[in-house]
């Protein structure tokens, strides 16, 4: 899960096409012609945002181990071991409180060392999920996300690890969690294992703001997240530069605000 989860090689890249010109009749005939001029570089390509993990069509993305490190530091979603974040949400189940720790334990998975993060998630006290989520930096600053551990619980027993996954097994694939420069319209898979982790984002914003009890937030990245494995799911994630998530909205569920209540980095 990415908070609340629950995103290189192989990129789309534009073709340039050089135009030539022409040029009119030589006003001095006796002089020698002029060399030509030199011939024109076509444009560095640009990689389209996001285009890394697409959306659309089949979803392989190309990962090269030597472009990443454990080290998160991307501003929307840094990661530092030690760093915690605590979320309250009032359900109609009750009050959920969520935990969210940067633990000092990494995993190497695709030949990647990649930064470990515990979730865990109560309903009035009692133990409903514990996760285990793995991350890595791209040397771009794109936050790739690997893969998670996840179990759900019920008077204290697992009853559920559907969720899980681990990139490059059984036909799973990382996807990106925060780009590393968001711009409106950027579109990319967080994750991906068929039929059980789709999740996709879609940037909205990059200039939201947002209040919650830890205080009031501007400069904010707005996210759309859906997953098609829950078609009437529909959430917008806040990022505030330095933290990271700091409102989860339900869109679906009637305006349902996950809010930052604690933080310590």
């Amino acid at each position: 899960m990415t908070r609340r989860h629950h995103l290189v090689p192989g990129l789309l890249v534009a073709l340039a096409v050089a135009a030539t010109a022409c040029s009119g009749p030589n006003p001095n005939p006796d002089a020698s012609p002029s060399a030509p001029g030199p011939t024109p570089t076509a444009p560095t390509p640009t990689v389209p945002p996001g285009s890394a993990a697409p959306v659309t069509g089949p979803y392989a993305p190309t990962i090269d181990p030597g472009a990443f490190r454990a080290t998160v530091d991307n501003p929307f979603f840094p990661l530092r071991p030690g760093m915690t974040w605590e979320y309250r949400t009032s359900t109609a189940d009750g009050l959920e409180t969520t935990i969210v720790t940067v633990t000092t334990a990494t995993k190497t998975i695709m030949g990647i060392v990649c930064v470990e993060v515990r979730d865990t998630v109560r309903l009035d006290g009692q133990l409903k999920e514990d996760t285990f989520d793995w991350y890595a930096q791209h040397r771009d600053g794109t936050v790739w996300y690997f893969g998670e551990d996840t179990k759900e619980y019920e008077d204290g027993k697992v009853v559920s690890t559907k969720g899980s996954w681990t990139a490059g097994v059984a036909g799973a694939h990382p996807g990106i969690v925060m780009p590393a420069q968001p711009n409106v319209g950027d579109r990319y898979r967080q994750e991906y294992l068929a039929g059980q982790a789709e999740d996709m984002a879609e940037v909205l914003s990059t200039n939201e703001q947002a209040t919650v009890p830890t205080g009031t937030y501007t400069g904010i990245v707005t996210t759309r997240d859906t997953t098609p494995l829950e078609p009437d799911l529909l959430e917008t994630k806040y990022y505030a530069r330095g933290v990271g998530v700091v409102l989860v909205v339900d869109v679906h569920g009637g305006g349902t605000r996950d809010e930052l209540v604690r933080f310590s980095s």
